[in-house]
């Protein structure tokens, strides 16, 4: 209807034709909120990681499960032969045939290797501990053994051997294993009997053992050029909490405090940190200005993606704008690693991204999601491209992403911890866990050496072979995505 023949209409039509509209407004306002919803359900679901979220009804005629047949989906493996054998058996054939009963002619013997666990019987230790005084001071002494693990005489005198502890504390901190699993494995396979609370104590005077160890990992930590912080919410004592991990190239530090803020970088790296953070954008992370920062751009592809999920019309060139400047990035990185440009080239093809920046950060943008991503891009403009100017420096912060995902499925299992107390020996353990990770080394030899000290002390971690350790792998993620299709939106 043109403006003409609304001009034509009585004052009576008007208000039908406005009371008209209205009605076919609120229809259509009712049916863009349902709409919201369902994409709003679905881009949920594609986010869900684990049980009990439903991925929908199951497939009528699903695919056959396991291994695809064919030498297009990989080689075939096996057990191969082993390289001793200890124990020779035979298998006869039978007398006769199970079937008719005649007599069976034998062709040829065939092998067949089977690799087995011992019956593990525990061996049981008693220590003769000689206690004595000196005559002159009258200062209480006693003796101890190399393979004592503790100074404890009494109703504290039976306990669990290095060995069999440091087992326990592999299942519980790297299996995850709760408590109770634990407790009923060593019972089931080794026939020794120990309560859940015995061995959380347990637990606890070996993370006080390795505290030297942690505290030296801190201060490493801060003397490294380029770390990768991140943190994730963890309850401890009931509360919300949260919990750090700072990954550098050879040391994994866990820290779970109350505190999501600054107190906490400050505590652990300390304001004044000049070397090189690759974070998510965490507003905390800017206070460390001595530190040179890069912003990890997966977080802002997935931002750009998101905006697109929903944008319309002109709304979505600033995303796809922002997506192509990042990629384009992103390759530029993986041409130099393959020392396919020079350092001119680098420099100059670095500045035309850098101007292209700039001119996107001047672009006029009124979609309100558009508008706050710009705004945070022009906050963090100068660390964008960091890891182009500094060799070694990662484009995201996947190592710390990484190393967050034992304590994501440590969340999901147990809801988080119990105590304080119970926190701290889990930051403890599984530092020394993620460490020995990353410098080969072997955990369990290094729990029982801390076991038999006879006082807390710094451990040397070393490779448990000859071989140098694997060092943190290069940047494997993120090449060049196709770019997302344009979101559309066609109301009725």
């Amino acid at each position: 209807m043109t403006a003409a023949d609304v001009q034509s209409l009585s004052r009576d039509a008007l208000v039908e034709l406005v009371l008209r509209q209205s009605r076919e407004i609120e229809g259509l306002m009712a049916r863009v909120r349902r709409l919201e919803s369902l994409l709003e359900e679905a881009r949920r679901a594609g986010k869900r990681q684990a049980a009990p979220f439903s991925k929908g009804d199951p497939k009528p005629e699903p695919q056959r499960p396991g291994r695809k047949a064919g030498a297009a989906h990989g080689p075939s493996a096996f057990r191969p032969v082993p390289e001793r054998v200890d124990e020779v058996y035979d298998a006869p054939l039978p007398a006769a045939c199970a079937g008719c009963g005649v007599a069976l002619v034998e062709e040829r013997v065939a092998a067949q290797y089977q690799t087995e666990l011992p019956r593990v019987k525990p061996t049981v230790r008693r220590f003769d501990v000689h206690v004595g005084f000196c005559p002159c001071c009258g200062k209480r002494a006693q003796g101890r053994h190399p393979l004592q693990t503790s100074d404890a005489l009494g109703a504290a005198g039976s306990q669990l051997g290095p060995n069999a502890l440091a087992l326990a504390a592999y299942l519980n901190k790297v299996g995850g294993m709760p408590y109770g699993k634990v407790t009923a494995f060593f019972g089931a396979a080794f026939q020794i009997r120990f309560s859940c609370g015995g061995l959380a104590r347990a637990l606890h005077r070996l993370a006080g053992k390795c505290e030297p160890t942690y505290q030296g990992f801190l201060s490493e930590l801060r003397e490294s050029p380029v770390v990768y912080p991140d943190e994730t919410s963890m309850r401890v004592a009931g509360q919300r909490g949260w919990l750090w991990v700072f990954v550098t190239a050879r040391v994994t530090v866990y820290v779970q405090r109350m505190s999501r803020g600054t107190d906490v970088l400050e505590e652990v790296l300390g304001l004044d940190f000049a070397g090189t953070l690759v974070h998510d954008g965490w507003a905390p992370y800017d206070q460390l200005e001595q530190a040179t920062h890069q912003q990890c751009l997966a977080h802002y592809l997935r931002r750009a993606h998101e905006l697109l999920e929903t944008a319309t019309r002109g709304a979505v060139r600033f995303p796809r704008a922002v997506t192509a400047l990042l990629q384009d990035g992103l390759a530029l990185r993986d041409r130099r690693e393959a020392d396919e440009i020079s350092p001119h080239g680098l420099a100059v093809a670095r500045g035309r991204l850098e101007s292209r920046l700039g001119r996107l950060l001047d672009a006029d943008v009124t979609h309100e999601g558009n508008r706050l991503f710009q705004g945070h891009l022009a906050r963090h403009r100068d660390d964008l491209f960091t890891f182009l100017r500094e060799p070694g420096v990662e484009a995201t912060s996947w190592p710390a992403d990484h190393a967050t995902r034992p304590a994501v499925l440590f969340r999901k299992v147990s809801g988080g911890h119990r105590s304080q107390r119970g926190a701290h020996t889990h930051d403890v353990l599984t530092s020394i866990h993620r460490t020995c990770a990353q410098r080969a080394a072997d955990l369990v030899a290094l729990l029982v050496a801390a076991l038999c000290a006879p006082q807390p002390r710094m451990l040397d971690i070393q490779p448990a072979s000859p071989d140098p350790p694997t060092p943190m792998p290069a940047t494997v993620g993120l090449r060049r995505l196709p770019r997302p299709r344009r979101a559309r939106s066609r109301a009725a």
